[in-house]
């Protein structure tokens, strides 16, 4: 499953920024997993900007969780969607030692430990099915599938096989066909765990650039959503939020992004200046290369009319 996703290109630009200011080399794919920081970011619900973990009530439900692992990160993405939703708060209270963590058999605590015997994921009910009741890989998979498209007359046949290959590994069949119950009602809204555990690992790596170079990352985000205002606001009053600094607009020292200055000041970018595109701003930019403009009058006067018009200096002056 290959996706375009706009984090990637925040991270690289993330990522080229503390080098241009910094002189620091970073390389993502080499951030510890088990930084003890970033995880306090998530555990504070901090996550403005981090893909897929910053609606309301995600930052909700990790100030209750509290991750303290990568597998708590992968496993709340997965549960934060439509159905699986109502087992977050057993999830927690699992996580915590508030609610007694169960297994239908022993035989399931090897797959179902990482999610504190609560199936999370396609694979969960595929392993459980090999495991209880004889399935191949194969059939398992078949398994999969059958469930997710609710197909009346194939579940019943797959319902028939598992009891049977349950019963034949000594299983009691109305245990058996409990536990079919429940992986049947999964499955209508299980998530694949590869899909979540990439998911996470791009919102791990947004979130350690978030605690450890602050500016240099809301520059990136918010130069990746210059055209949108509402976001734009969003991520100004987080910038407040963090403490940082941020230098309203100007063509003194403003590029068409957003720029660091440091680790706690950035420059506010004239691309999210509505009106104004990048020809006048690249224009501006290069007047200014010999000298700071002295005045309004000055301005008009070095900058190359063609490319600055009337309609641009006017969005400015607003």
């Amino acid at each position: 499953d290959f996706l375009g996703l706009k984090t990637l290109t925040l991270i690289k630009d993330s990522v080229k920024l503390v080098k241009e200011k910094h002189n620091i080399d970073l390389d993502p794919d080499a951030f510890p997993l088990d930084d003890e920081k970033t995880y306090e970011l998530f555990q504070r619900g901090e996550t403005v900007g981090i893909f897929q973990y910053e609606s309301p009530g995600m930052q909700k439900h990790l100030r209750s969780l509290k991750p303290t692992v990568f597998a708590d990160l992968i496993a709340m993405n997965a549960l934060y969607r439509p159905g699986p939703m109502e087992y977050i708060p057993s999830f927690v209270a699992r996580k915590h030692g508030s609610e007694e963590i169960k297994y239908d058999l022993d035989a399931c605590e090897e797959y179902l430990k990482e999610t504190y015997g609560i199936t999370v994921y396609q694979e969960q009910v595929m392993q459980i099915a090999q495991v209880l009741a004889n399935y191949s890989l194969a059939g398992a998979d078949i398994l999969r599938k059958a469930m997710g498209k609710k197909d009346p007359a194939v579940m019943a046949k797959q319902r028939t096989l598992f009891q049977t290959g349950a019963e034949a590994r000594g299983i009691d069949a109305d245990l058996a066909a409990s536990i079919f119950d429940l992986m049947e009602k999964f499955a209508g809204y299980g998530f694949n765990k590869p899909h979540s555990v990439c998911y996470a690992l791009v919102a791990y790596q947004t979130a350690w650039l978030k605690h450890y170079y602050p500016a240099d990352f809301m520059a990136a985000v918010m130069s990746a959503d210059m055209q949108n205002t509402d976001k734009i606001v969003i991520n100004v009053e987080e910038c407040r939020e963090m403490g940082l600094v941020l230098d309203p607009p100007s063509v003194t020292n403003g590029a068409h992004r957003f720029v660091a200055q440091s680790k706690t000041h950035l420059v506010y970018g004239l691309g999210a200046i509505k009106g104004l595109g990048e020809g006048p701003i690249e224009a501006l930019v290069q007047a200014r290369q010999s000298e700071a403009f002295k005045d309004l009058y000055d301005f008009c006067h070095r900058v190359e009319v063609k490319r600055l018009n009337r309609r641009s200096l006017e969005a400015l002056i607003h």
